[in-house]
Formats: structure tokens, sequence, C-alpha cells
């Protein structure tokens, strides 16, 4: 893979949308994903919300993101994050996985939790998901395209809809991708 190596946290990687266009531009090659087992159980857990069948169908998921980028699950070496501070305890992990990781940044959209001068400390940054999905559009747009199109292909077949690229990406809180997308003719 090219591009940076961005730790993906959980409310990245749930809900389904962003997850999906996420992924696929890091399987176009554009950025090297990284997660922990933790985020991959936040995730499952998070899905919970939607009922029983929610957290089953999540972790179905998660086995096949594990499949399909073996290489992107790292573990947190042991002690590093009693040496971390962050506003939110609960965030601390994510802090130590990306340093464990040689990350190049947190790809999240909880900036509040993660301060950039923080992060900066520790040679990170926060990555927001859309900003960084407009940058690898600017700089590889028949990708990033492909694979808006064919996650708006999947959400019209799974949920019956007649969805548009703008609206789906709005409600995935991507709307400059939706714009941009959609501005690029992508239906």
């Amino acid at each position: 893979m090219s591009g940076p190596r961005l730790l993906v946290d959980a409310c990245v990687l749930y809900p389904t949308v962003m997850r999906e266009v996420v992924l696929g531009v890091a399987a176009e090659g554009l950025f090297d994903p990284r997660w922990s087992t933790r985020l991959l159980e936040e995730w499952a857990r998070a899905a919970r919300k939607l009922g029983p069948a929610g957290e089953e169908q999540a972790r179905a998921e998660v086995a096949q993101v594990r499949a399909r980028f073996p290489a992107a699950e790292i573990a947190v070496p042991d002690g590093l994050e009693r040496r971390l501070w962050l506003p939110d305890p609960d965030d601390i992990h994510v802090l130590a996985t990306a340093i464990g990781g040689s990350c190049d940044g947190i790809m999240t959209v909880n900036a509040k939790d993660f301060p950039r001068g923080l992060l900066a400390e520790e040679g990170l940054e926060r990555v927001d998901p859309d900003g960084f999905l407009m940058t690898c559009f600017a700089e590889a747009p028949d990708r990033v395209a492909r694979v808006g199109a064919a996650v708006l292909d999947e959400a019209r077949r799974l949920s019956g809809e007649a969805w548009e690229m703008r609206g789906l990406m709005r409600k995935a809180r991507l709307p400059r991708l939706g714009k941009a997308l959609a501005g690029a003719g992508t239906t």
C-alpha cells in the first residue's frame, strides 16, 4: 500500500457507509489502515443498538474486514497506555495503538477527544474522514469515484431505496465527498 498509515477509530468503522468508503479507498491503495482488536470489538458492540442481529452482523463484517486487511490489526505495546493522556481516558488505547503501529495519524470524527497538539507530541495528526477522502479524490478521482459508486450501488441494493450520492454521503457524515462525487457524475 502507498499513502499514509492511519489508525481507523471505531467511530469511522461504524456506521457502515463511512466504513465502506474509507476501507474501499484503502483497498485502492490510497492509505494503509490499522486498528486493534479492541477497536473492532467496540464496532461490534456499537452495533448492538440495532438489536441482537446488529451485533451478529457486525461480527461477521469484522471477520470480513480482518480477511480483507490481514496486516491491519496491531497489538498495543505493554505499558504504553500508562504514560499517555487524553481528555477521555477511554480513548487512550486508540492513541497507544496508533503509536505502537507507527501510524501517521488517527482517522476519527471525534475531534474533541483527540486534540491536535497532544497528537503532534507523539508525531501523529488527527485525520477527519471527509477531509482525507477529499484529498484522496483530488489525487485519484477515478479510484475514489469507483469506490463511491460501489458503495452507492450496495446501499441501494440493501435498502431498496433510490439513494442519490449526495444524500447518502451526507447521511454518512461525508458531505464534501458526496458533493465532489455528485459533481463528477458518480451515480
